[in-house]
Formats: C-alpha cells, sequence, structure tokens
C-alpha cells in the first residue's frame, strides 16, 4: 500500500516541543522522518514495513523577517536574528535535504501583525487584578498569523485522491480544518488515517476519519491525551544518529481497519 504522509508544521513542533523537549533543529529534523516512517509498519513487531512511503509533505512558513520596535520598551527588535526565526530556517534546510520530504510553504502576513497582549494578562486587567504598568516586556508578543498553508493541505489531499496516486494518507494534525479535504478523500476510496501527537480531537472528528494512530511517545500526564481505549502505544525508542536508516516502529494499536 502507497502511503502519502502529510504534516501541520506548527502543530508537529507545539507538540513535539511538549513530548521531547527543545531539540536541535537537525535532531527534529530525525525524528520527524521516525515519526512519519512509523506508519509505514503495522506495529513494533513487524520486521518490514507493510506500506510504501510515497512522499512525505512538510506544511509551514518561512519566519519573520521584519523588524518592529516594542510597544513599551522601545526597543528595535529584528525578528530575522531571533533564535525562533534562526531555528526555523535551519529546520526547513534540514528536512529539505531528507530523501522523500516535500517542503510546502506558505507565507506571513506581516502587513496585518499587531503587537497583543497575552491572554492571561488580558485578562487580568480586565478584572482590574493589575494595570498598565505592572506589564512587562515579555507580557506583549508579536501576533503575525500563517497564510496559505491549510489551503496548500486541502490542495494536496484533493490532488493525491484524485490521481489514485496513494492507498493511504496520514496526517498529522490536531483540528478540524482537514475535514472536507479528509471527506473527499474517504470518497475517492482513500483510507484516510490522523495521528494528533496524543492531543485529544472533538468527538465528532471521528466520522470523518478511517483510523486514528499516534507514532510519537505519550507526553507528560499534564498533557492532554487521547483516551487509551481509542489509541495505545509505548515509548519509541531513541533516533538513531540518521534519518535515512529505516526506524524503529512505534505501535500505536487502534486503527480502525479499513
Amino acid at each position: 500500500m502507497l502511503t502519502a504522509i502529510l504534516v501541520d508544521g506548527s502543530f508537529f513542533l507545539r507538540q513535539y516541543r511538549a513530548i521531547y523537549g527543545v531539540k536541535s533543529a537537525q535532531q527534529t529534523a530525525i525524528d520527524l522522518h521516525k515519526i512519519c516512517r512509523a506508519h509505514l509498519y503495522r506495529n513494533s513487531k513487524s520486521r518490514s514495513p507493510d506500506s510504501a512511503l510515497y512522499r512525505i509533505f512538510f506544511y509551514d512558513c518561512p519566519p519573520m523577517m521584519k523588524k518592529a520596535h516594542h510597544p513599551l520598551t522601545g526597543r528595535a527588535i529584528d525578528f530575522s536574528k531571533s533564535n525562533v526565526a534562526l531555528y526555523r530556517n535551519e529546520l526547513l534546510l534540514e528536512l529539505k535535504t531528507l530523501r522523500k520530504v516535500a517542503v510546502r510553504l506558505g507565507y506571513v502576513d506581516e502587513a496585518n501583525a499587531n503587537w497583543s497582549i497575552k491572554a492571561d494578562k488580558t485578562k487580568a486587567l480586565l478584572k482590574g487584578e493589575i494595570n498598565l504598568s505592572d506589564l512587562n516586556e515579555d507580557d506583549v508578543i508579536y501576533d503575525a498569523r500563517q497564510k496559505a498553508v491549510d489551503m496548500r493541505v486541502g490542495l494536496d489531499i484533493a490532488s493525491i485522491a484524485y490521481k489514485r496516486q496513494v492507498q493511504r494518507i496520514v496526517l498529522i494534525a490536531g483540528d478540524s480544518d482537514f475535514v472536507p479535504a479528509a471527506k473527499l478523500a474517504r470518497r475517492e476510496g482513500i483510507d484516510f488515517v490522523l495521528d494528533p501527537m496524543w492531543h485529544t480531537i472533538k468527538p465528532d472528528l471521528y466520522e470523518h476519519i478511517d483510523g486514528l494512530r499516534s507514532t510519537c511517545p505519550r507526553p507528560a500526564a499534564k498533557t492532554r491525551s487521547i483516551p487509551a481505549a481509542k489509541t495505545r502505544s509505548a515509548p519509541a525508542t531513541r533516533p538513531k544518529a540518521t534519518a535515512s536508516r529505516r526506524p524503529q516502529p512505534a505501535t500505536g494499536r487502534g486503527a480502525k481497519k479499513p
């Protein structure tokens, strides 16, 4: 069975940090490759994959490169030199060098980006618990939204389904934006599997997928996770030094049979 694996980059990195902690861009790319390729194996006891990899698609945006002045301190900030931008650029470069990995990039809507106060501080301000003078530099963030990422995911799912390029699609994501594309793929006979990386999904999403499976280790207890009755998985082994070797499969019995 030929399998395409699509990864929502922002969601993956958020869950990845919660599970693995802070890692280098190179290690993140290796772990991503390992997590994806584990879907080619039925379970941890399988010595050979039961599916062939068509391609891994990684959807993200280049980091913001503009400059701005902080509204509280007036300090000039060059976002292109931030640790986030340097890490993101290095990660995208690492992914482009891996075999059978395609990077699909949207863009950051810099024109409509704005400074905003963090949600918890906004709530405290509205309740009168703090004043504006109590805010510090870290309480105000620059909010820039991604554009054209979800559209690219949907278009690729539709294109793959209509052209019958694969028999199975695995989507690593955690929200309901993919539902229309998933329904289309299923109508075209594609086995559609969701990997939410143990993130809780809405109950009504189950009717729009053919299987649910997470191949990464379970997050810490404080992180919300999928009920064990739906999906079970043992912690994955540590990744090897290179992503080119065949990964050790992680278990994830709980996916529906096609």
